[in-house]
């Protein structure tokens, strides 16, 4: 991920540049990120207060929510608000970021907003990320540099705020301690491996003969990246004065099926029925299209969402909001 867009933030790491207006560089051809008064991906100014009018819907999550790779108007978020009369929806999307990040975020900027409903879309790829201590980014030079990051864990069955405040300035791997340089996250499972598949372009056909997963932190409920993700959810859901709904967004391997998702859709459904937390999983419905429709569900090398993709996930969405928020 490129900072170019982004400034220090000492409890969250990072953030967008407020009131920003951009393009940035896609094979699309390219995309308009423009930031608010609080800086985040919005056409909108964003306020504490909400007009009784309306209903209002805040929702956290990282690149897949934020829009990479799209323009704000093609978001999810920007298809579910024209798609509900009578609502406005807040995006806090947060490139790069875990569920820890965001947690983080909604207790600086969003804990104290006036809204009907607060989602909260993991990224089921996020439950690697909250175990990293560390991220590679590029800087301005396009230099790959580490940056530490917060984090939590889990000491005697309560979470603990680690790396806060975040270190502000970029690290050498070669300065870190042993321990922690396996903390860094280095963005996927067996690089130098996929890199070679990749090139090969043989990619979906060895997930499927390999029976690939991509999230082996899924395959039991007491994994201690679980631990901490579900940690931070039950947390999260205790701050919140409204109505709280968790999404599990599907990687594009459980979408086109050449991954099984039945170990992460397993603990999100135990997280609703040990928890007592309204989880909404979208699969079902994205399996609906056909595996044309799927594949054009993400760029041709960019794995973030199209407009079809973000269409797709909002037309699942919007029964279920409907339905919290009436």
């Amino acid at each position: 991920m490129n900072r170019q867009l982004f400034q220090y933030h000492p409890s969250i790491g990072y953030k967008f540049i407020s009131n920003l207006k951009t393009r940035i560089q896609h094979e699309t051809g390219g995309y308009l990120v423009r930031t608010n008064n609080w800086g985040f991906r919005s056409e909108i100014d964003f306020n504490k207060t909400k007009d009784p009018a309306k209903k209002r819907v805040c929702i956290f999550g990282d690149s897949f929510t934020a829009g990479d790779g799209v323009s704000n108007k093609f978001r999810f978020s920007d298809v579910i608000e024209q798609s509900i009369p009578g609502i406005e929806v807040y995006n806090f999307g947060l490139p790069g970021s875990g569920t820890d990040q965001q947690f983080l975020l909604f207790q600086e900027f969003g804990k104290d907003v006036e809204c009907d409903l607060v989602i909260l879309v993991v990224l089921v790829e996020n439950i690697r990320r909250i175990k990293s201590h560390y991220r590679y980014y590029f800087n301005e030079a396009g230099e790959k540099v580490i940056y530490q990051k917060p984090y939590f864990d889990i000491k005697d069955g309560k979470l603990e705020l680690f790396n806060n405040p975040v270190e502000s300035q970029p690290l050498k791997l070669e300065d870190l301690p042993e321990s922690e340089k396996e903390k860094v996250d280095t963005g996927g499972r067996f690089g130098m491996a996929r890199s070679i598949v990749n090139a090969l372009g043989l990619k979906e056909l060895t997930q499927k003969i390999t029976k690939y997963q991509p999230v082996p932190e899924y395959n039991a409920a007491n994994t201690p990246e679980w631990l901490v993700m579900q940690g931070i959810i039950k947390e999260w859901s205790s701050m919140v004065n409204t109505k709280f709904l968790v999404v599990p967004l599907p990687l594009y391997q459980f979408i086109e099926e050449t991954s099984d998702p039945k170990s992460y859709q397993a603990r999100f459904h135990e997280l609703h029925g040990e928890l007592g937390i309204d989880v909404f999983d979208p699969l079902d419905d994205l399996l609906k299209y056909t595996m044309e429709e799927r594949r054009n569900f993400r760029h041709k090398t960019d794995v973030h969402p199209t407009p079809e993709g973000h269409k797709a996930i909002a037309k699942s969405l919007v029964p279920e909001i409907q339905g919290l928020i009436k």
